[in-house]
Protein backbone atom coordinates (compact mmCIF):
# COMPACT_ATOMS: atom_id res chain seq x y z
CA UNK A 1 0.00 0.00 0.00
CA UNK A 2 1.31 3.65 -0.57
CA UNK A 3 2.06 5.86 2.23
CA UNK A 4 -0.70 8.27 3.22
CA UNK A 5 -0.89 11.09 0.76
CA UNK A 6 0.49 14.72 1.66
CA UNK A 7 -1.19 16.42 -1.39
CA UNK A 8 0.58 18.58 -3.66
CA UNK A 9 1.67 21.22 -1.48
CA UNK A 10 2.20 21.56 2.45
CA UNK A 11 0.45 24.65 3.17
CA UNK A 12 2.52 27.40 4.75
CA UNK A 13 0.44 27.52 7.57
CA UNK A 14 1.57 24.27 8.62
CA UNK A 15 5.57 25.43 7.79
CA UNK A 16 4.70 27.73 10.52
CA UNK A 17 3.63 25.33 12.59
CA UNK A 18 6.74 22.93 12.01
CA UNK A 19 9.13 25.67 12.48
CA UNK A 20 7.54 27.43 15.28
CA UNK A 21 7.53 24.19 17.81
CA UNK A 22 11.29 23.81 17.22
CA UNK A 23 14.30 26.62 17.85
CA UNK A 24 13.64 30.14 16.59
CA UNK A 25 15.21 30.88 13.16
CA UNK A 26 18.02 32.35 11.64
CA UNK A 27 19.34 34.56 14.97
CA UNK A 28 19.22 33.51 18.52
CA UNK A 29 16.90 30.90 19.46
CA UNK A 30 17.97 31.36 22.94
CA UNK A 31 18.73 34.01 25.24
CA UNK A 32 21.09 34.46 28.26
CA UNK A 33 18.37 33.43 30.44
CA UNK A 34 17.36 30.60 27.78
CA UNK A 35 14.27 32.09 26.77
CA UNK A 36 13.36 32.23 23.66
CA UNK A 37 13.50 34.74 21.22
CA UNK A 38 9.52 35.69 21.39
CA UNK A 39 9.70 35.53 24.88
CA UNK A 40 12.04 37.81 25.05
CA UNK A 41 10.75 40.50 22.18
CA UNK A 42 7.53 39.96 25.42
CA UNK A 43 8.58 42.60 27.53
CA UNK A 44 10.90 45.19 27.29
CA UNK A 45 11.73 46.17 23.67
CA UNK A 46 10.14 47.97 21.29
CA UNK A 47 8.18 47.10 18.08
CA UNK A 48 11.01 47.96 16.34
CA UNK A 49 13.76 46.24 18.09
CA UNK A 50 15.29 42.83 16.97
CA UNK A 51 17.83 40.36 18.20
CA UNK A 52 20.35 39.82 15.40
CA UNK A 53 23.64 37.43 15.19
CA UNK A 54 26.89 38.90 14.01
CA UNK A 55 30.65 37.69 13.39
CA UNK A 56 33.16 40.29 14.64
CA UNK A 57 35.58 38.67 12.24
CA UNK A 58 36.33 36.27 9.44
CA UNK A 59 37.12 33.69 12.16
CA UNK A 60 35.71 35.22 14.92
CA UNK A 61 32.53 33.23 16.78
CA UNK A 62 29.05 35.04 16.51
CA UNK A 63 27.84 37.46 18.78
CA UNK A 64 24.29 38.49 19.69
CA UNK A 65 22.67 41.85 20.08
CA UNK A 66 19.60 43.99 19.85
CA UNK A 67 19.14 46.33 16.98
CA UNK A 68 16.74 48.78 15.38
CA UNK A 69 15.21 47.18 12.75
CA UNK A 70 14.80 50.27 11.07
CA UNK A 71 18.34 51.11 11.39
CA UNK A 72 20.61 52.95 8.59
CA UNK A 73 19.96 55.27 5.88
CA UNK A 74 17.39 53.98 3.47
CA UNK A 75 16.42 56.19 0.53
CA UNK A 76 12.69 55.87 -1.25
CA UNK A 77 11.80 52.99 -2.83
CA UNK A 78 12.12 52.84 -6.51
CA UNK A 79 10.40 49.79 -8.87
CA UNK A 80 12.93 47.09 -9.16
CA UNK A 81 13.72 45.03 -12.09
CA UNK A 82 12.99 41.39 -10.92
CA UNK A 83 14.87 38.24 -12.58
CA UNK A 84 15.28 34.88 -11.67
CA UNK A 85 19.09 33.65 -11.03
CA UNK A 86 17.38 29.97 -10.98
CA UNK A 87 13.86 28.61 -11.63
CA UNK A 88 13.66 25.14 -10.99
CA UNK A 89 10.04 24.78 -10.49
CA UNK A 90 6.60 26.33 -9.27
CA UNK A 91 7.27 29.02 -6.58
CA UNK A 92 4.49 26.96 -4.05
CA UNK A 93 6.98 23.79 -4.19
CA UNK A 94 9.93 25.85 -4.24
CA UNK A 95 12.42 26.87 -1.46
CA UNK A 96 12.56 31.12 -2.96
CA UNK A 97 15.62 32.76 -2.15
CA UNK A 98 15.52 36.16 -3.21
CA UNK A 99 18.53 37.78 -3.72
CA UNK A 100 19.22 41.72 -3.35
CA UNK A 101 22.07 44.15 -3.55
CA UNK A 102 22.19 47.53 -1.52
CA UNK A 103 24.57 50.48 -2.53
CA UNK A 104 24.49 50.07 -6.24
CA UNK A 105 23.94 52.18 -8.40
CA UNK A 106 21.35 51.91 -11.57
CA UNK A 107 24.72 51.31 -14.21
CA UNK A 108 26.64 48.58 -11.14
CA UNK A 109 23.56 46.17 -11.32
CA UNK A 110 25.43 44.02 -13.76
CA UNK A 111 28.43 44.03 -11.07
CA UNK A 112 25.12 43.42 -8.26
CA UNK A 113 24.13 40.40 -10.55
CA UNK A 114 27.84 39.03 -10.77
CA UNK A 115 28.23 39.05 -6.98
CA UNK A 116 25.05 37.73 -6.21
CA UNK A 117 26.23 34.74 -8.41
CA UNK A 118 29.61 34.32 -6.83
CA UNK A 119 27.73 34.03 -3.26
CA UNK A 120 25.33 31.79 -4.45
CA UNK A 121 28.31 29.13 -6.15
CA UNK A 122 29.83 29.44 -2.59
CA UNK A 123 27.40 28.48 -0.51
CA UNK A 124 26.44 25.87 -3.04
CA UNK A 125 29.37 24.49 -2.76
CA UNK A 126 28.65 22.92 1.03
CA UNK A 127 26.65 19.88 1.67
CA UNK A 128 23.66 19.60 1.59
CA UNK A 129 22.82 22.72 -0.32
CA UNK A 130 24.98 21.26 -3.37
CA UNK A 131 22.48 17.90 -3.66
CA UNK A 132 19.20 19.68 -2.92
CA UNK A 133 19.90 22.91 -5.11
CA UNK A 134 17.31 21.97 -7.47
CA UNK A 135 14.57 22.50 -4.70
CA UNK A 136 15.84 26.19 -4.61
CA UNK A 137 14.03 29.34 -6.97
CA UNK A 138 16.75 31.95 -6.62
CA UNK A 139 15.62 35.53 -7.62
CA UNK A 140 17.37 38.93 -7.98
CA UNK A 141 15.83 42.05 -6.80
CA UNK A 142 17.41 45.32 -8.41
CA UNK A 143 17.21 47.45 -5.61
CA UNK A 144 18.84 50.60 -7.09
CA UNK A 145 20.50 53.05 -4.64
CA UNK A 146 21.46 56.98 -5.73
CA UNK A 147 24.70 56.36 -4.51
CA UNK A 148 27.69 53.33 -4.46
CA UNK A 149 28.72 51.96 -1.17
CA UNK A 150 27.41 51.60 2.21
CA UNK A 151 26.98 53.83 5.60
CA UNK A 152 30.05 53.04 7.43
CA UNK A 153 32.39 51.74 5.54
CA UNK A 154 35.51 52.39 5.56
CA UNK A 155 34.81 54.49 8.95
CA UNK A 156 31.78 55.27 11.24
CA UNK A 157 31.53 58.79 9.84
CA UNK A 158 30.71 58.01 6.26
CA UNK A 159 27.17 58.30 5.65
CA UNK A 160 25.29 56.91 2.57
CA UNK A 161 21.92 57.29 1.38
CA UNK A 162 21.04 53.22 0.21
CA UNK A 163 18.16 51.25 -1.15
CA UNK A 164 18.27 49.39 2.12
CA UNK A 165 20.09 51.54 4.76
CA UNK A 166 22.77 48.61 5.43
CA UNK A 167 25.60 50.42 7.49
CA UNK A 168 28.93 49.58 9.37
CA UNK A 169 29.00 50.39 12.63
CA UNK A 170 25.57 49.41 13.65
CA UNK A 171 25.17 49.68 17.34
CA UNK A 172 28.72 51.07 17.29
CA UNK A 173 29.96 47.50 16.03
CA UNK A 174 32.19 47.69 13.21
CA UNK A 175 31.42 44.45 11.79
CA UNK A 176 27.88 44.19 12.25
CA UNK A 177 25.84 45.16 9.24
CA UNK A 178 22.36 46.17 9.47
CA UNK A 179 19.53 46.95 7.08
CA UNK A 180 16.10 48.89 7.10
CA UNK A 181 13.77 45.89 7.79
CA UNK A 182 10.85 47.90 5.99
CA UNK A 183 12.84 48.56 3.13
CA UNK A 184 13.96 45.14 2.36
CA UNK A 185 10.39 44.16 2.93
CA UNK A 186 9.01 46.15 0.25
CA UNK A 187 11.72 44.90 -2.45
CA UNK A 188 11.27 41.17 -1.22
CA UNK A 189 7.43 41.66 -1.80
CA UNK A 190 8.58 42.50 -5.49
CA UNK A 191 9.93 38.96 -6.16
CA UNK A 192 7.38 35.75 -6.99
CA UNK A 193 7.76 34.60 -3.60
CA UNK A 194 10.17 35.26 -0.86
CA UNK A 195 11.21 32.35 1.81
CA UNK A 196 14.72 33.68 3.12
CA UNK A 197 16.51 37.11 2.05
CA UNK A 198 20.16 37.85 1.37
CA UNK A 199 21.42 41.43 1.33
CA UNK A 200 24.88 41.96 -0.39
CA UNK A 201 26.15 45.31 0.60
CA UNK A 202 28.49 46.81 -2.00
CA UNK A 203 31.71 46.65 0.12
CA UNK A 204 34.56 44.41 0.55
CA UNK A 205 34.96 45.14 4.42
CA UNK A 206 33.98 42.20 6.21
CA UNK A 207 30.77 41.96 7.97
CA UNK A 208 27.30 40.96 7.84
CA UNK A 209 23.96 39.75 10.36
CA UNK A 210 21.35 37.77 10.62
CA UNK A 211 17.80 38.33 11.30
CA UNK A 212 15.19 35.77 12.01
CA UNK A 213 11.50 35.69 12.61
CA UNK A 214 9.27 33.19 14.62
CA UNK A 215 6.53 34.88 12.15
CA UNK A 216 7.81 36.99 9.01
CA UNK A 217 7.15 40.50 9.50
CA UNK A 218 4.65 42.77 9.28
CA UNK A 219 3.32 42.21 5.50
CA UNK A 220 6.50 39.64 4.56
CA UNK A 221 6.63 36.33 4.03
CA UNK A 222 10.19 35.43 4.48
CA UNK A 223 11.20 34.15 7.49
CA UNK A 224 15.30 35.12 8.05
CA UNK A 225 17.65 37.81 6.54
CA UNK A 226 20.81 37.55 6.21
CA UNK A 227 23.47 39.93 4.99
CA UNK A 228 26.93 40.26 3.66
CA UNK A 229 29.49 42.46 2.15
CA UNK A 230 30.16 41.59 -1.61
CA UNK A 231 33.92 41.75 -2.06
CA UNK A 232 34.92 40.15 1.17
CA UNK A 233 36.24 36.38 0.64
CA UNK A 234 34.52 34.95 3.72
CA UNK A 235 31.21 36.74 4.02
CA UNK A 236 28.87 34.36 2.38
CA UNK A 237 29.62 32.08 4.78
CA UNK A 238 27.74 34.22 6.70
CA UNK A 239 24.90 33.59 4.78
CA UNK A 240 25.82 29.40 4.70
CA UNK A 241 25.52 29.85 8.76
CA UNK A 242 22.23 31.74 8.87
CA UNK A 243 20.30 28.90 5.95
CA UNK A 244 21.53 26.73 8.82
CA UNK A 245 18.97 28.45 11.49
CA UNK A 246 16.38 29.27 9.46
CA UNK A 247 15.99 26.45 7.00
CA UNK A 248 17.29 23.74 9.44
CA UNK A 249 16.04 24.91 12.81
CA UNK A 250 19.63 24.27 13.78
CA UNK A 251 20.87 26.08 17.40
CA UNK A 252 24.34 27.90 17.44
CA UNK A 253 26.77 25.27 18.73
CA UNK A 254 29.21 27.62 20.41
CA UNK A 255 29.59 28.89 23.89
CA UNK A 256 30.90 31.97 25.37
CA UNK A 257 33.13 32.18 28.18
CA UNK A 258 32.02 32.97 31.62
CA UNK A 259 28.23 31.46 31.27
CA UNK A 260 28.81 28.50 33.19
CA UNK A 261 26.41 25.57 33.06
CA UNK A 262 23.04 25.35 31.07
CA UNK A 263 20.25 25.62 33.37
CA UNK A 264 16.94 24.86 31.43
CA UNK A 265 15.68 21.41 30.46
CA UNK A 266 16.20 19.86 26.89
CA UNK A 267 16.22 22.02 24.16
CA UNK A 268 14.20 21.67 21.16
CA UNK A 269 16.47 21.94 18.54
CA UNK A 270 18.48 18.49 17.07
CA UNK A 271 21.92 19.51 17.87
CA UNK A 272 22.16 20.42 21.04
CA UNK A 273 21.28 17.82 24.04
CA UNK A 274 21.17 18.06 27.64
CA UNK A 275 21.76 13.97 27.63
CA UNK A 276 25.22 13.01 26.71
CA UNK A 277 24.22 8.89 27.53
CA UNK A 278 24.84 6.69 24.75
CA UNK A 279 21.46 5.73 23.47
CA UNK A 280 19.68 8.82 24.93
CA UNK A 281 21.04 11.59 23.11
CA UNK A 282 19.29 13.01 20.12
CA UNK A 283 22.02 11.85 17.45
CA UNK A 284 21.83 8.50 19.19
CA UNK A 285 21.66 6.91 15.11
CA UNK A 286 24.57 8.86 14.28
CA UNK A 287 27.15 8.04 17.42
CA UNK A 288 30.71 6.83 16.30
CA UNK A 289 30.39 7.82 12.61
CA UNK A 290 33.30 9.86 10.76
CA UNK A 291 32.31 13.26 10.39
CA UNK A 292 33.05 15.76 7.62
CA UNK A 293 33.80 18.45 10.30
CA UNK A 294 36.44 15.69 11.37
CA UNK A 295 35.76 14.54 14.45
CA UNK A 296 33.75 11.46 15.00
CA UNK A 297 29.92 11.83 16.19
CA UNK A 298 30.08 11.64 19.98
CA UNK A 299 28.24 14.36 22.37
CA UNK A 300 30.95 17.40 22.68
CA UNK A 301 30.21 19.82 25.94
CA UNK A 302 29.30 23.45 25.56
CA UNK A 303 27.15 25.25 22.78
CA UNK A 304 23.54 26.87 22.75
CA UNK A 305 26.31 30.01 24.21
CA UNK A 306 26.74 28.14 27.84
CA UNK A 307 29.66 25.95 28.84
CA UNK A 308 28.66 23.20 30.59
CA UNK A 309 25.50 20.71 30.80
CA UNK A 310 24.69 21.02 26.91
CA UNK A 311 26.41 18.97 24.39
CA UNK A 312 26.73 19.00 20.40
CA UNK A 313 27.20 16.36 18.28
CA UNK A 314 30.80 17.35 17.05
CA UNK A 315 34.26 19.65 18.18
CA UNK A 316 33.39 21.83 14.96
CA UNK A 317 30.96 22.48 12.64
CA UNK A 318 29.78 25.61 10.62
CA UNK A 319 27.12 26.17 13.37
CA UNK A 320 30.19 26.54 15.67
CA UNK A 321 32.53 28.39 13.97
CA UNK A 322 33.13 29.75 10.30
CA UNK A 323 36.09 28.72 10.43
CA UNK A 324 34.40 25.56 9.37
CA UNK A 325 32.97 25.14 5.98
CA UNK A 326 30.93 21.78 6.93
CA UNK A 327 27.57 20.68 8.14
CA UNK A 328 27.73 17.71 10.91
CA UNK A 329 25.74 14.76 10.21
CA UNK A 330 23.07 15.54 12.59
CA UNK A 331 22.93 19.04 10.64
CA UNK A 332 23.07 17.84 7.46
CA UNK A 333 20.01 15.65 8.41
CA UNK A 334 18.14 18.49 9.59
CA UNK A 335 18.99 20.74 6.72
CA UNK A 336 17.76 17.75 4.39
CA UNK A 337 14.23 17.79 6.68
CA UNK A 338 14.00 21.55 6.48
CA UNK A 339 14.53 21.43 2.61
CA UNK A 340 11.65 19.90 2.56
CA UNK A 341 9.64 21.47 4.73
CA UNK A 342 9.98 24.06 2.44
CA UNK A 343 9.94 22.41 -0.69
CA UNK A 344 8.06 19.05 -2.95
CA UNK A 345 10.20 17.16 -5.17
CA UNK A 346 7.50 15.86 -6.95
CA UNK A 347 5.49 18.16 -9.24
CA UNK A 348 2.81 17.69 -11.86
CA UNK A 349 1.03 19.88 -14.53
CA UNK A 350 -1.80 17.92 -14.54
CA UNK A 351 -4.48 19.19 -11.92
CA UNK A 352 -5.21 16.42 -9.23
CA UNK A 353 -9.04 18.43 -8.04
CA UNK A 354 -10.95 17.40 -11.31
CA UNK A 355 -11.39 13.93 -12.53
CA UNK A 356 -9.53 12.11 -15.16
CA UNK A 357 -10.13 9.65 -17.78
CA UNK A 358 -8.00 6.11 -18.22
CA UNK A 359 -6.00 7.02 -21.34
CA UNK A 360 -4.85 10.80 -19.44
CA UNK A 361 -1.47 11.41 -19.86
CA UNK A 362 -0.22 11.99 -16.43
CA UNK A 363 2.81 13.48 -16.51
CA UNK A 364 4.87 14.41 -13.22
CA UNK A 365 8.46 16.46 -12.67
CA UNK A 366 11.12 15.16 -10.07
CA UNK A 367 13.56 17.90 -9.04
CA UNK A 368 17.08 16.41 -10.22
CA UNK A 369 18.60 16.08 -6.62
CA UNK A 370 22.19 14.47 -6.68
CA UNK A 371 24.85 13.76 -4.46
CA UNK A 372 23.59 12.95 -1.25
CA UNK A 373 19.95 12.33 -2.58
CA UNK A 374 18.19 9.06 -2.93
CA UNK A 375 15.03 10.25 -4.98
CA UNK A 376 12.99 7.07 -6.08
CA UNK A 377 9.34 7.54 -8.04
CA UNK A 378 6.40 4.77 -7.29
CA UNK A 379 3.25 4.41 -8.66
CA UNK A 380 0.26 3.00 -6.99
CA UNK A 381 -3.14 1.96 -8.80
CA UNK A 382 -6.22 1.73 -6.75
CA UNK A 383 -3.52 1.19 -3.66
CA UNK A 384 -1.62 -1.26 -5.34
CA UNK A 385 1.96 -0.54 -6.24
CA UNK A 386 3.42 -1.07 -10.18
CA UNK A 387 6.49 -2.01 -9.79
CA UNK A 388 6.96 -1.94 -13.78
CA UNK A 389 6.59 2.08 -13.91
CA UNK A 390 8.65 2.61 -10.95
CA UNK A 391 10.95 6.06 -11.79
CA UNK A 392 8.38 6.39 -15.27
CA UNK A 393 7.45 10.15 -15.60
CA UNK A 394 4.69 9.70 -17.74
CA UNK A 395 2.30 7.32 -17.52
CA UNK A 396 -1.89 6.83 -18.03
CA UNK A 397 -4.00 4.85 -15.40
CA UNK A 398 -4.88 1.98 -18.00
CA UNK A 399 -0.95 1.74 -18.32
CA UNK A 400 -1.32 1.12 -14.98
CA UNK A 401 -3.71 -1.67 -14.72
CA UNK A 402 -6.60 0.38 -14.09
CA UNK A 403 -9.90 -1.15 -16.08
CA UNK A 404 -13.45 -0.87 -15.44
CA UNK A 405 -16.02 1.51 -14.06
CA UNK A 406 -14.54 3.65 -10.66
CA UNK A 407 -13.76 4.86 -8.52
CA UNK A 408 -10.37 4.45 -9.07
CA UNK A 409 -7.23 6.50 -8.26
CA UNK A 410 -3.83 6.56 -9.52
CA UNK A 411 -0.99 8.06 -6.99
CA UNK A 412 2.68 9.26 -7.57
CA UNK A 413 4.81 9.41 -4.59
CA UNK A 414 8.38 10.60 -4.54
CA UNK A 415 10.59 9.75 -1.96
CA UNK A 416 14.47 10.09 -0.55
CA UNK A 417 16.04 7.48 0.54
CA UNK A 418 19.39 8.96 1.61
CA UNK A 419 21.77 7.78 4.06
CA UNK A 420 21.73 11.46 5.06
CA UNK A 421 18.57 10.67 6.28
CA UNK A 422 18.60 8.18 9.78
CA UNK A 423 15.51 9.64 12.07
CA UNK A 424 12.28 8.48 11.38
CA UNK A 425 10.51 11.64 11.37
CA UNK A 426 13.55 13.24 8.91
CA UNK A 427 12.75 10.29 6.61
CA UNK A 428 9.21 9.90 6.51
CA UNK A 429 9.48 14.37 5.57
CA UNK A 430 11.68 13.50 2.59
CA UNK A 431 9.44 13.46 0.45
CA UNK A 432 5.51 14.12 -1.31
CA UNK A 433 2.88 12.56 -3.48
CA UNK A 434 0.27 13.44 -5.96
CA UNK A 435 -3.43 11.24 -6.38
CA UNK A 436 -5.66 11.47 -9.55
CA UNK A 437 -9.26 9.62 -9.58
CA UNK A 438 -11.26 8.27 -12.33
CA UNK A 439 -15.33 7.81 -11.82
Amino acid sequence: MPRSTRGTRRTRTRLLAALGAGVTAAAVLLTAGGATQAQAQGTGRGAGVHEVEYFAGPHARPRHIEVDTRAGHASAATDPQVRPARRTGPTASRLDLVVMGDGYTADRQADFAADAREKLEEIFSIEPYRSYRPLFNVWLVEAVSPVSGVTGDPTPDVIRETALGSSFFCEDIERLLCVDTDAVTAYANRAPAADIVFVIADSAKYGGAGYSFETPPEGASYRGIATMSSDNERSWLIGAHELGHSIGNLADEYQYAGYGAYPDPETGSVNLSVRPGLGTTKWHRWLGEPDPTGSPVGTYEGGGYYETGIYRPTETSIMRTLTSTEFNLVGREAMIAGFYTYADALTSRVPTKAPVSRNARLTVDVAPLTGLAAPRLTWYADGRRVDRATDDRSVTPRELGVRGKGPHTVEAVFTDGSASLRDPGARAAAGNSLTWWMR
